[in-house]
């Protein structure tokens, strides 16, 4: 049992260095939607990854990059139907998935333990390639973190210095999409937005310039899964929904007071 906990930590401090750059960037580029979209659509990795009886997370890792390129295009160069676009994409990469576990022999858990999630079951391979993601992350938010600033307020400001926002905000699309990738099996599909913005969220009221958002971002996400996964491992009941009841009862005492 001690090996699912420290793994389950492990997996918690990992996550929360993801959860507060990404979930920061998403909330103040108000992206939730299309980071929905590529949690949700990241399913049809899933499924094809069961079919094909290859490694899910490699599977899952391509679809979901495709998936955030398709929807960087779709926002930058059709902003009228970026709205319904994006919804399309949520319901066309579900649906890929479904086929594709329909089309696959037996009874299939890991399709389920994916969508709903369970920290407890992260492995070792689990731990590294999330590590490798933190590393990209890292380095990444250091080298352009005044890019990712302007993006985010100035767009303006990047197009003087010829500096290509397109690119840069298709490179913001493909971390979150990692990020996703590495959360997933964690937190599960379904939920997986909620963690990401809610930190973030709260974060925000609280700090003035961006980088202590981030941090304090991955702070509160790190306090809320080990809250999480303590209560759970007392209780006997599901991670994912504790630890993302835990996240709303502390926005909603945030909004309040």
């Amino acid at each position: 049992m001690w090996d699912l906990i420290s793994n389950s930590i492990y997996a918690s401090i990992l996550l929360s260095i993801a959860i507060g750059i990404i979930g920061s960037l998403i909330v103040i580029n108000k992206a939730s939607s299309i980071t929905g979209s590529i949690a949700h659509g990241s399913f049809g990795g899933i499924g094809i990854g069961i079919y094909l009886g290859v490694n899910i997370l490699l599977s899952t890792t391509i679809f979901t990059i495709i998936l955030a390129i398709i929807l960087a295009f779709i926002t930058l160069k059709l902003p009228s139907r970026k709205d319904s676009l994006i919804s399309v994409i949520w319901a066309i990469g579900m649906s890929i998935g479904i086929l594709f576990l329909s089309l696959s022999n037996g009874y299939h858990a890991d399709a389920l333990s994916y969508l709903f999630g369970n920290i407890l079951l992260i492995d070792k391979s689990d731990l590294i390639f999330m590590g490798i993601v933190d590393l990209i992350l890292l380095i990444s938010i250091i080298l352009l973190y005044n890019h990712f600033l302007a993006m985010s307020y100035d767009k303006e400001f990047l197009s003087l210095r010829k500096i290509n926002t397109n690119l840069l905000y298709t490179y913001f699309l493909v971390l979150t999409s990692l990020t996703i990738v590495i959360s997933v099996k964690s937190i599960g599909i379904i939920l997986i937005l909620a963690l990401f913005t809610i930190p973030a969220l709260i974060a925000e009221k609280f700090t003035k310039k961006f980088y202590q958002m981030i941090i304090l971002s991955g702070v509160i996400s790190l306090i809320i899964m080990i809250s999480g996964i303590l209560i759970s491992y007392f209780t006997d009941l599901a991670p994912t929904p504790i630890i993302v009841i835990i996240a709303s009862i502390l926005l909603l005492i945030n909004f309040i007071f």
